[in-house]
C-alpha cells in the first residue's frame, strides 16, 4: 500500500504568492494547506499534524521563527522550511541555528523550491502521491531502521568512546538530517574528513555524492573552473565543456576541506554560489542551479582570521551555522588502545601480512608520545614499530624518539608525517653536481645516477622544504620568504608532497 502525499503547511501573508505556491506544491501531488498569519498558523498545527511547514520570516502578527520555535518546544515531526528576503543572510542563519531544515530566499525560484520540498518530504514517510514508486516505499518502521543501521555504521567509523568522542558523535547523529552548513574544526590529522563524511551518509543525501575538495592544493588561477566549471574555450586548453565540484556534488554534500586557504577573491565567488544555490561556469552566461549540502574544515581560528582580514566575515557566518569540534588525540588518551587495535588491522589488512600484537608496554611506549600529529602521526608510528619488529609482539624500542625512521625498510606511510620522522632521501646527490667540473665528473669516483630522476628531485625538495618549515618553527609564510617563493607555492608542495605540519603558526597574510 502507497504511502499518503506529504502534507505540507504553507504560512505567507501575501495572497498572491501564498496562491502561487499552493497550486505549485499541488501539481507536485502534494496535499497542501495554507495560513496568513502566525494564530492561524498556530490553530491549523492544532488541529494536525503535517511533514512540511513553510514560512515566510515576516508575518502580520509575529515572525515565522515563533512557528519554528513552537515546532521544536512541542517536539513536533514537522521539517521547517523558512522564506526570507534576500540579503537577509543573518534571519536565515539563526532560523538553521534554531533548528530549521532549510530556507528559501524571496523572490522564491520555483524549481529551487520544487527541489527544497523535495528533500524536506524524503525520509518522513510520506511522498507526492503521482510520483511514487510501484510497490510504494518502505514503512516508516522499515525506514526508521535502515536509517539507524546507517547512523550506527557511519559513526563506528570514528573510533573511540572517550566523553570527547560521545560528544561528537551525539553532535552528528543531531544534525546530520537537515540542511544546514557545518564547519568542522581540529588540528591536522584529527580526522575531519570522517566527520564530513558520517554527516553525509547519516543525511537524506547519503544516495547523492560526497565531494571532498582540498582547497589549498588548487593553483589560484584554477580555483574558479575546479569549483563551478568551464565551457569550452573559455582558457587555454579549455577543449571541452566540463563540470566543476559543485555540479559534481548536485544531490548530495561538498565536502570543503582547508576552507581558511581560499584567497579572499574566490571566497567573494563562493559565497554568492552558498546563497544564490547557483553558479556560473568559467566562460558561460547563464547560470545553473546546483542542490548541494556544503560541509567545511580547517584546522585554523576562521573567527581570528575574520578580525585580521583573512576571511570573509559574511561567509564564516553562512559556513559557521553548526559547529562540530574534534578534540586532538592528547586530550583523549583514553582512546588509544581501540584506536592502536583498529590502526593496526589496518596495517595488516592493507599488507596482506600478519601484525606484531600490542603488548601493555608498547602501549605505554605510545602514549608518551607527543603525537602532535594526531591520528594520522599515530598511524605512521605504527607503521614504523610493525616494520621494525621482529617477533610476534610490538617491540618498545621501535616506539623510542631515537630509533631508526624509514629507511627503506618501514612502510611508505610512516614518511606521511615527515616534520616528525624525516626520512632519508634514496640517493645522496653527487658533490660533482656542485663543486666539480665536467672534467670531473667523468672519473671512476662519481656517484652512481639515479634510476627515478623525478622521484630523487622530488626528493630533494622535499627535504629541502622540511628543512626550512623546522628552521622557521613551521611558519608558512616565514618558509615562504626564506625560500624566495610565494606563500601559495609553499602550501601547493606541501600538499603535493605530502608534508604533515602540526601546528600550523601561520596567521600572516600572503605575500608574494
Amino acid at each position: 500500500m502507497n504511502a499518503p502525499a506529504a502534507s505540507i503547511l504553507v504560512i505567507d501573508d501575501e495572497p498572491d504568492l501564498r496562491t502561487l505556491y499552493e497550486l505549485t506544491l499541488l501539481r507536485e501531488g502534494y496535499r497542501v494547506e495554507t495560513a496568513s498569519s502566525v494564530q492561524e498558523a498556530r490553530e491549523q498545527l492544532q488541529s494536525r499534524l503535517f511533514d512540511v511547514v513553510i514560512s515566510d520570516m515576516r508575518l502580520p502578527d509575529g515572525f515565522g521563527m515563533e512557528i519554528l520555535q513552537d515546532l521544536r518546544d512541542q517536539q513536533r515531526r514537522e521539517r521547517c522550511v523558512v522564506m526570507t528576503a534576500y540579503g537577509s543572510a543573518e534571519n536565515a542563519v539563526e532560523a538553521l541555528r534554531a533548528g530549521a531544515f532549510d530556507y528559501l530566499t524571496k523572490p522564491v525560484d520555483l524549481k529551487q523550491f520544487r527541489s527544497v520540498v523535495a528533500s524536506a518530504v524524503q525520509g518522513t514517510g510520506a511522498t507526492p502521491a503521482p510520483r511514487a514508486p510501484r510497490g510504494g516505499p518502505a514503512p516508516r518502521n522499515q525506514t526508521a531502521d535502515a536509517s539507524t543501521s546507517t547512523l550506527h555504521s557511519s559513526l563506528d567509523r570514528l573510533v573511540g568512546d572517550s566523553e570527547a568522542m560521545r560528544n561528537v558523535k551525539q553532535r552528528i547523529a543531531k544534525v546530520a538530517r537537515g540542511m544546514a552548513p557545518v564547519l568542522v574544526r581540529g588540528e591536522s590529522g584529527t580526522g575531519k574528513e570522517l566527520v564530513a563524511q558520517a554527516l553525509h551518509a547519516c543525511s537524506q543525501r547519503a544516495e547523492g555524492p560526497c565531494i571532498a575538495v582540498n582547497c589549498g592544493a588548487i593553483p589560484e588561477n584554477l580555483l574558479e573552473a575546479e569549483f563551478f566549471g568551464a565551457r569550452k574555450g573559455s582558457y587555454t586548453g579549455a577543449t571541452q565543456d566540463r563540470d566543476g565540484y559543485f555540479q559534481a556534488a548536485r544531490g548530495g554534500t561538498l565536502f570543503l576541506d582547508e576552507i581558511g586557504d581560499l584567497p579572499l577573491a574566490m571566497q567573494s565567488k563562493l559565497l554568492r554560489a552558498i546563497q544564490e544555490r547557483s553558479v556560473r561556469p568559467l566562460g558561460s552566461t547563464q547560470e545553473e542551479t546546483v542542490d548541494v549540502r556544503i560541509v567545511s574544515a580547517t584546522h585554523r581560528d576562521l573567527a581570528a582570521d575574520v578580525q585580521t582580514g583573512r576571511f570573509r566575515q559574511d561567509l564564516y557566518y553562512r559556513l559557521n551555522v553548526i559547529e562540530i569540534v574534534i578534540p586532538p588525540l592528547r586530550e583523549r588518551r583514553e582512546d588509544l588502545p581501540a584506536l592502536c587495535a583498529t590502526l593496526l588491522a589496518r596495517i595488516g589488512q592493507d599488507s596482506g601480512m600478519p601484525v606484531p600484537r600490542l603488548t601493555e608496554q608498547a602501549l605505554q611506549a605510545i602514549a608518551t608520545q607527543p603525537l602532535t600529529g594526531n591520528v594520522r602521526e599515530l598511524e605512521n608510528v605504527l607503521h614504523r614499530a610493525v616494520a621494525l619488529t621482529e617477533g610476534d609482539e610490538l617491540q618498545v624500542e621501535a616506539f623510542s624518539s631515537g630509533s631508526p625512521t624509514a629507511q627503506g625498510s618501514a612502510h611508505p606511510a610512516a614518511t606521511s608525517h615527515a616534520l616528525q620522522t624525516p626520512r632519508k632521501a634514496p640517493y645522496e646527490p653527487p658533490s660533482s653536481m656542485t663543486t666539480h667540473t665536467g672534467a670531473e665528473q667523468d672519473g671512476a669516483g662519481t656517484a652512481p645516477l639515479p634510476n627515478d630522476l623525478q622521484a630523487w628531485l622530488d626528493q630533494q625538495e622535499r627535504d629541502i622544504l622540511i628543512r626550512a618549515l623546522k628552521e622557521t618553527g613551521f611558519n608558512r609564510t616565514a618558509t615562504a620568504a626564506r625560500l624566495g617563493i610565494s606563500l601559495r607555492q609553499i602550501r601547493y608542495r606541501i600538499a603535493r608532497l605530502n608534508i604533515g605540519v602540526p601546528n600550523d603558526q601561520d596567521f600572516q597574510d600572503e605575500i608574494g
